[in-house]
């Protein structure tokens, strides 16, 4: 794989990256917890237990593998929560333009 623009990451880039990835994770925890608080204060019986055990189960599997933290894949995970509106672009300010782009047009698709 060639070593382009886009595969390069200065010690400043990182930076920005760890902080937004950070950010984004926040929220996304955030918007769970507000539907965790919405479903237990729904809870009437068994079964409404076992149903929000299945939904945190299953955020859990999704937000652990979505938030994922490696340079060779961020930039779609990024095009994905701009997408998602965990993540705003401009929280990305400071990545080459060339990252910024790539990100910018992932994001509509």
């Amino acid at each position: 794989m060639s070593n382009t623009v886009v595969d390069t990451w200065s010690q400043a880039e990182q930076a920005i990256a760890r902080s937004a990835f950070d950010q984004a994770y926040g929220r996304a925890v955030a918007q769970l917890v507000t539907a965790v608080q919405a479903q237990a204060a729904t809870l009437a019986d068994a079964s409404s237990v076992w149903a929000l055990h299945d939904f945190l189960s299953i955020e859990r599997h999704t937000i652990e593998g979505r938030f994922d933290f490696r340079l060779d894949g961020i930039l779609f995970i990024f095009a994905s929560l701009v997408k998602d509106q965990l993540l705003q672009i401009e929280e990305l300010d400071g990545l080459s333009a060339d990252k910024l782009a790539k990100v910018a047009a992932m994001s509509r698709f």
